[in-house]
């Protein structure tokens, strides 16, 4: 898990995952250069479960980036992705297992609970396939990701010139290299959509996910409010 100033919410994301009813798992943090009390908070948890281990980087590297440095960390078969404002229900991890396992998969994730609304996310795309909804757009949540570690090593992780859509970037590098991902059909993750990156910094997102379903390179200090990916 990736955190950065969110003092606020992270205290739930890690309850969330220690109270799983799979137990069997390391849970690694990394802080992006917080300067509110986020650290200190995961430090505190680490000193009351040796399963947690929480890193600091020493300078504000974002998310892609802080994502590949705990890939490079991480020991176990599988990589379960968590984001700090968000909360994974007590059965995901052991149901994303099975799922993924009885289905002879790569990779899964999950719908999910839009916080503080009746909104389940997503809607209908689960449907169709993954390859041609992703020229459309990305119907995976992030946060509630869950794929084998071989999968990831072999596409080289993140894509680092990817600081944004990021997640769009990695999943469907992976079905354009035939990795097996589906999403499972029961909503295990609650979704905070009031300060997502998504929504803060949408044109940037725009951006990025256009150049993912074009499949180009973005351009690195991107003027995006005076530059369309269709002029590229």
């Amino acid at each position: 898990m990736s955190v950065h100033n969110d003092e606020n919410n992270v205290k739930l994301a890690i309850e969330s995952i220690l109270h799983q009813s799979y137990q069997d798992f390391e849970f690694l943090i990394m802080d992006d250069c917080s300067s509110d009390d986020t650290f200190e908070i995961c430090k505190d948890y680490s000193k009351l479960d040796d399963r947690i281990n929480v890193y600091q980087n020493d300078n504000n590297l974002g998310l892609t980036k802080s994502l590949n440095k705990l890939l490079a960390l991480a020991k176990g078969d599988f990589i379960a992705r968590q984001d700090s404002d968000d909360i994974s229900l007590s059965e995901r991890f052991i149901k994303q297992i099975n799922f993924i396992s009885e289905n002879k998969l790569d990779g899964s994730t999950t719908r999910a609970i839009v916080k503080n609304s009746l909104k389940v996310t997503p809607n209908k795309s689960f449907y169709f396939p993954k390859k041609i909804i992703m020229k459309i757009k990305n119907p995976f949540i992030h946060g509630s990701l869950m794929l084998s570690r071989g999968s990831l090593q072999n596409i080289g992780g993140y894509d680092e010139k990817f600081y944004y859509a990021q997640d769009y970037k990695l999943l469907n590098d992976l079905l354009l290299n035939d990795y097996k991902l589906r999403i499972l059909k029961e909503e295990l993750y609650v979704l905070n959509l009031s300060d997502n990156i998504s929504i803060k910094f949408k044109d940037k997102q725009k951006y990025y996910a256009d150049c993912v379903k074009k499949g180009i390179s973005p351009i690195e200090n991107f003027k995006w409010k005076l530059l369309s990916v269709q002029n590229l």
